[in-house]
């Protein structure tokens, strides 16, 4: 079975890493999958879904704290701004 970014769960350090692979492979397969393709862009949408990121755990009541720094925080970051817009 063929794992997406948006299926795997960043738990440490090591699985976050798995996750950058897992990115890098589906911008390199399949790039109409994002949004924000070229680093300024990517760049940009880290920094504002960053901004964002409580309102989607409140919106999905995952009862996160996204001022608590966590590995999978990290990641939530990044996968949601592949397609931040």
């Amino acid at each position: 079975m063929h794992t997406t970014p948006d299926q795997f769960e960043v738990t440490d350090r090591q699985s976050f890493i798995t996750l950058l692979e897992l990115m890098q492979q589906e911008l390199a397969a399949d790039p109409d999958l994002w949004e924000n393709k070229t680093l300024p862009d990517f760049l940009a949408a880290i920094g504002a879904y960053a901004n964002d990121i409580q309102g989607y755990y409140d919106n999905k009541q995952m009862r996160k704290n996204a001022d608590e720094a966590a590995w999978s925080t990290f990641a939530d970051i990044l996968k949601g701004a592949r397609v931040y817009e």
